[in-house]
């Protein structure tokens, strides 16, 4: 196990940095730009993928990597726990990526696993930095400085959210409708119960776009959870609240069973069927709402 370094433990962290290892900048795949933290030898915090084709779509990934800072060591969870559920959301990564692509639509991913800490957390949230998960636990998280807690705030939470602001900043000034889809897998078991849902679909204050698709996806003969396995609430999620609720722009939060999705096949598959189904979804969405389609003030007074 690598332990973090003493002048890690002594310097401040706007001094001692995220360091990116060989490996990880080896990772940066054709097709994605990374936002590095600090300077060129750090671990990008934020991925982003896909090319701007001028459709609705925004796709956000808070669980998407799996990446542990190089300062961090390995958190003191073995590889094989890091590679489960806890560390990041299986599948979901090659999902995103292929959807980005079938959409013409921007992807933005999280780099870092969510055991380093939960992007879809509020600052503070009691979930934000476990100190164990599903039965694991994560040493490196515990006994933290309120320094050390925002140093990871600061590296890795904040700048993800602000890169989504920074899109939906920009497509506003420009007056383009836009709906933020968040993407999520989940396991097909916890606590020894099976979750029967292929799918699941959540929502908290605005379910309309959400129950659109969830109607389309069930015509298809699936298995959908509503606000299963998982509910939308203020205080349990972050990233939709923040970037969907509180913009009032449409949004639908999708959750898929991880073992559909942990092999290529697969996640070819739900990319295709997503593809094909948002669009409709929001096509319905414009014609029952009265929102036009390219008018993005139109959308938000629907909202509101």
């Amino acid at each position: 196990m690598d332990f973090p370094c003493w002048w890690c433990l002594l310097t401040p962290p706007s001094v001692c940095g995220l360091r990116q290892s060989d490996s990880e900048r080896a990772g940066l795949r054709e097709g994605m730009t990374g936002e590095a933290m600090t300077d060129e030898k750090e671990a990008p915090c934020v991925a982003v993928y896909g090319t701007d084709g001028g459709g609705p779509f925004v796709l956000v990934s808070d669980h998407a990597g799996r990446a542990v800072p190089s300062y961090l060591g390995d958190l003191g969870v073995s590889a094989e726990d890091r590679a489960r559920h806890i560390g990041w959301d299986i599948g979901i990564d090659g999902v995103g990526r292929a959807l980005a692509q079938k959409l013409q639509a921007v992807l933005i991913e999280q780099v870092y696993s969510r055991l380093v800490i939960d992007c879809n957390r509020a600052p503070g949230h009691p979930t934000s930095i476990v100190k164990i998960s599903d039965g694991t636990p994560v040493p490196a998280n515990h006994a933290l400085t309120a320094e050390q807690i925002a140093y990871r705030e600061d590296t890795i939470l904040h700048p993800y959210h602000a890169r989504i602001t920074q899109e939906l900043d920009a497509r506003l000034k420009a007056g383009r409708p836009t709906v933020v889809v968040a993407l999520h897998s989940f396991t097909p078991e916890m606590g020894g119960l099976k979750r029967p849902w292929q799918v699941g679909l959540l929502h908290n204050h605005d379910n309309r776009l959400a129950v659109l698709l969830m109607e389309l996806l069930r015509k298809e003969g699936l298995t959908v959870g509503d606000n299963e396995p998982y509910a939308l609430t203020d205080t349990s999620d972050y990233t939709v609240p923040t970037h969907g609720e509180k913009r009032q722009l449409p949004h639908v939060e999708i959750e898929i069973r991880q073992d559909l999705i942990d092999h290529p096949a697969g996640q070819e598959e739900w990319a295709a069927r997503l593809a094909r189904l948002l669009p409709q979804a929001w096509a319905l969405f414009c014609q029952t709402y009265g929102v036009t389609p390219g008018a993005q003030a139109d959308a938000e007074g629907a909202m509101a």
